[in-house]
């Protein structure tokens, strides 16, 4: 293609400042999305003050009125001429300052922002002075006035001197709902302070202090804690508190995922990335998981000054924080839930003819039956640590006598038949089979009803979790590849296969540089030799470089272990004694996520007594 005409050039225009206006309406433009990015700043201040109540009060959506009132610490009179001023702030004096930021703002933008494209008022009175002070933002004028102590903040016609963002806006009920979601991010992250909304005059969601979890229960639901555990877990200088959502309240959407670092709000990668992998292994499909996380770290290691918003952060070792968000949320969700209905029964640790359980296998403490020496044995086909292989695996229930049983080159477990009565004050949570349901269910009896118990789905999750705690007390073993696999690779992932070596190695791979833009995988785990090489070596690189690369093998090992287990599970219509069933609730009860299939499916439900007494009308 040929051009005949040079191209138009535009008259050259001279070099000039910005007005301060017009560097006020840019960041504007940065810092103020809409209503609800007004109401988040202004918030932010009144905590920042020390405020104990915090009312918001918004016209049409806050476009037309935005009004923040606080009972904090209140603004100076001397103070107030500069507080609209752009880079004006108390909340920092130095670099130093800066890099350990303690306060929500600080970046000293947000009044100036705000006031350069709406009409702002600020009327304030420390508890010293005999009268508030009112500063009429467009003009600067300053006068005498009456509140309380604490601190106003009036916001008229946003975007009023540029009228041309208003037509970005959405419908005033739909802004509304944006400013609920900011103030109730706020709410989740201080429960000592109470928060009210009023919209058109009208009370629209009030929060009274209270307990962390009563908050929870006000602002998310009482849905959100009956099915919620709590997270607490340190590590070094890190600590991750809050509550977990079980993976049966998971929702389509994930809009009701709360992370916050040092009481601030955050959409962070690398923690919403560690809170879905610590759900792989229990949340069925592509359900979202819930949870209000709340991350407390050296505020000199995380960079809060990333975005003009302070709704991203950046890590200063983001693999660390992965690290404990994920390890967190996962011990939060490893305790069976069916454990915390009752005490489990404890009873003699060996009887007649018993042989001990090997507790590293089964993972769990084992239930022996005090006087009698029946029992039901858990055959299971060998599992190649060392060999470099898996076998498969195929588990045999059949009720034998002890003592009378032999051990062909097989791992024996047993899992013990339970008294008839249980001691007194003691209480089994998933209860005492009565029944088996068209060889696919147990209908057990316990305290509070009826329990419903899928017995492949169940089995499956307990064959699953004895096989992973048995590699997981085995190095990892690799197997050097006959011919590498090589594969074109980008300059990032050689650059992370040169820099993570050790790091490689001790995951079992090899991967060394064949060529300066190729890469050659020489060895991979021995329980992987099968796979794909070159997939599963991308695959970990790309994980090393951002987060943590032994999920990607804990995955696609588990992955394994999985078809096993389903394999190796009871099947459906394999019809089981009282004892075998009742050996399969015990197990349940001590098993590592055992409320959830390998695949995420529930494997029990409870039906309370009233609700059975409302299928049949009973006390009508």
């Amino acid at each position: 293609m040929t051009y005949t005409e040079a191209p138009h050039l535009s008259p050259r225009r001279p070099i000039r400042e910005l007005p301060d206006e017009l560097i006020s309406q840019i960041a504007a433009g940065e810092v103020i999305e809409r209503p609800a990015s007004v109401v988040r700043e202004l918030v932010d201040n009144a905590l920042d003050a020390g405020a104990s109540q915090v009312t918001v009060r918004l016209l049409s959506g806050g476009v037309r009125l935005i009004s923040v009132e606080d009972d904090g610490s209140g603004i100076v009179r001397d103070d107030l001429p500069i507080a609209f001023k752009r880079h004006a702030t108390s909340k920092i004096t130095s670099l130093h300052e800066l890099e350990s930021v303690a306060t929500m703002g600080f970046r000293g933008e947000a009044l100036a922002a705000i006031n350069s494209i709406a009409d702002c008022a600020l009327l304030s009175r420390i508890p010293t002075e005999p009268n508030a002070w009112l500063l009429e933002g467009l003009t600067g004028e300053l006068k005498v006035a009456a509140r309380a102590g604490g601190t106003t903040v009036e916001v008229k016609e946003l975007f009023f001197s540029t009228p041309a963002r208003r037509k970005f806006l959405k419908t005033d009920a739909t802004e509304l709902a944006h400013c609920v979601d900011a103030v109730r991010r706020h709410a989740l992250a201080r429960p000592d302070v109470g928060f009210a909304i009023w919209a058109e005059g009208k009370l629209v969601e009030q929060w009274r202090i209270a307990p962390l979890p009563q908050r929870l229960r006000d602002v998310l639901g009482e849905d959100f804690i009956a099915q919620a555990v709590e997270v607490n877990h340190t590590v070094g200088t890190v600590r991750v508190t809050g509550y977990a959502g079980v993976p049966d309240a998971a929702r389509s959407r994930a809009d009701h995922q709360f992370a916050y670092v040092n009481g601030r709000y955050v959409r962070d990668k690398v923690l919403t990335h560690a809170a879905r992998v610590a759900y792989a292994d229990v949340l069925h499909g592509h359900r979202q998981p819930v949870f209000a996380l709340y991350l407390h770290m050296d505020p000199t290691r995380v960079d809060v000054n990333v975005h003009p918003t302070k709704i991203e952060v950046r890590f200063r070792d983001s693999r660390e924080i992965h690290q404990a968000v994920l390890h967190a949320v996962e011990n939060a969700l490893a305790a069976p839930r069916s454990a915390a209905g009752g005490v489990l029964v404890d009873l003699p640790a060996h009887g007649v003819g018993d042989v001990a359980e090997p507790a590293a296998i089964m993972g769990a403490p084992s239930f022996e039956q005090k006087t009698e020496s029946r029992h039901i044995v858990w055959e299971q086909s060998a599992i190649n640590l060392g060999g470099n292989r898996v076998s498969d695996v195929s588990l045999l229930w059949s009720p034998t006598v002890a003592g009378n049983d032999t051990n062909d080159g097989l791992a024996i477990q047993r899992a013990h038949t339970i008294p008839a009565s249980a001691p007194e004050g003691s209480v089994w949570p998933l209860g005492r089979a009565v029944a088996q349901l068209h060889g696919v269910y147990i209908l057990a009896e316990n305290a509070q009803g009826l329990v419903v118990v899928d017995m492949h789905a169940a089995h499956e999750r307990i064959v699953y979790e004895r096989l992973k705690n048995q590699l997981e007390a085995a190095r990892v073993i690799s197997q050097h590849l006959l011919i590498p696999a090589t594969f074109a690779a980008t300059a990032q992932e050689v650059a992370t296969a040169e820099a993570c070596t050790e790091a490689l190695l001790e995951l079992g791979l090899e991967v060394s540089a064949f060529s300066p833009k190729t890469l050659a995988v020489r060895a991979v785990p021995s329980t992987l030799v099968n796979g794909n090489a070159v997939e599963l070596a991308r695959s970990v690189l790309a994980e090393l470089a951002q987060h943590d690369a032994s999920r990607v093998l804990e995955q696609a090992r588990n992955e394994l272990l999985a078809t096993m287990a389903c394999h190796g599970a009871v099947r459906a219509n394999r019809q089981l004694t009282l004892e075998e069933m009742n050996a399969l609730l015990r197990q349940m009860e001590v098993t590592e996520r055992s409320d959830q299939c390998n695949h995420g499916r529930p494997t029990w439900r409870q039906l309370k007594m009233n609700e059975l007494d409302a299928l049949f009308l009973r006390g009508r």
